[in-house]
């Protein structure tokens, strides 16, 4: 959700999902979710408190959660209706078939932001909600199974270039085994400028990246994920090498 080391409260819109989103957005199969999971810019969303609920293993990591609970609470109060304002004018960027109008939304979102505040303080003190963005994690290798990443990456194509997208998914790819980003679209809800240049470096890299249809569509058009499987051969050792040949390119 942010990435600015030096953000205020202030500049913070935090927007939340449901559970069940992120399992359709995702396409979490129930061995997904028996995993450990690592979600980045994860924001306000319930899906740790849900799946942590439900005996699951995850860590969120968002600069927002250097932030208390009750600034988070406060801030969400103040931006609401601007969000629910933005997707009433741009209604036409949206389906409303399983999300039927910009009021239901915002109930939607609301319940998971309340579902997120009620376990902030229990999951932070637990270590499940950590004060990191990418690019840079401060995980092993390979210390989770999966790591999904929810309306960041290819969403603000406009504010964060092809190097960023890359050093981000490579940065998810060295901590997990697998990788999955929704949405594929930018804020126009056009496909992202930088998914086929990031798809090209990723396989120069040794990874399969592949294009793949969810059953969850709410922006228009955006009902697909990208998925990284890594091959941990003598490609990944360098990694980095090979990535500077594909920009200077």
């Amino acid at each position: 959700m942010l990435v600015q080391a030096n953000i205020t409260i202030d500049g913070v819109y935090p927007w939340g999902r449901s559970f069940e989103e992120y399992v359709a957005m995702f396409a979490l199969s129930d061995r997904d979710l028996k995993s450990r999971i690592l979600s980045c810019a994860d924001g306000p969303a319930a899906f740790n408190c849900e799946l942590t609920r439900r005996g699951g293993s995850v860590v969120s990591c968002d600069p927002l959660y250097r932030f208390t609970t009750g600034q988070i609470r406060g801030r969400i109060r103040q931006t609401r209706h601007l969000l629910k304002q933005h997707a009433e004018q741009n209604a036409h960027l949206f389906c409303w078939d399983l999300i039927r109008s910009p009021q239901e939304m915002a109930r939607i979102r609301m319940r998971a932001m309340d579902e997120f505040l009620a376990d902030y303080p229990t999951g932070s003190a637990a270590g499940r909600y950590l004060d990191q963005s990418l690019p840079n994690l401060d995980f092993p290798d390979q210390a989770f199974d999966l790591a999904i990443c929810s309306h960041f990456l290819f969403l603000y194509s406009n504010d964060f270039t092809l190097d960023f997208h890359l050093d981000a998914i490579l940065e998810m790819c060295r901590v997990a085994r697998e990788v999955k980003v929704f949405p594929l679209l930018d804020m126009e809800a056009q496909k992202s400028v930088h998914l086929e240049a990031a798809m090209a470096a990723l396989t120069v890299a040794g990874y399969e990246p592949q294009v793949v249809v969810v059953p969850y569509e709410f922006q228009r058009g955006g009902n697909q994920m990208l998925r990284i499987i890594g091959k941990r051969n003598q490609w990944t050792r360098n990694l980095t090498h090979f990535c500077s040949i594909f920009r200077a390119s």
